[in-house]
């Protein structure tokens, strides 16, 4: 099993330590490939939404297009394209 298979999508109403997982794991992640987002973080209006569970955004932030090209590519290496 890869380390990443035992990461279970939060099935509840995710509370602030969930959202800052999240965000710290797909930080992680990304830079991983090198890539960084600067704006990456908790989208906290939705995070106190009455959106059904589980609800609560990450915001992406905007990107420059070499690293919107270099997650693109690091997306297509994963999926084996």
């Amino acid at each position: 099993m890869s380390p990443h298979q035992d990461h279970h999508p939060v099935s509840h109403r995710p509370d602030g330590d969930d959202m800052t997982r999240c965000v710290q794991e797909l930080r992680r992640a990304l830079a991983a490939h090198g890539i960084i987002l600067p704006s990456l973080r908790v989208d906290l209006p939705s995070f106190v939404s009455r959106y059904p569970s589980p609800s609560g955004l990450v915001a992406l932030g905007n990107c420059n297009t070499d690293t919107a090209l270099r997650l693109a590519e690091a997306l297509r290496c994963c999926s084996g394209e």
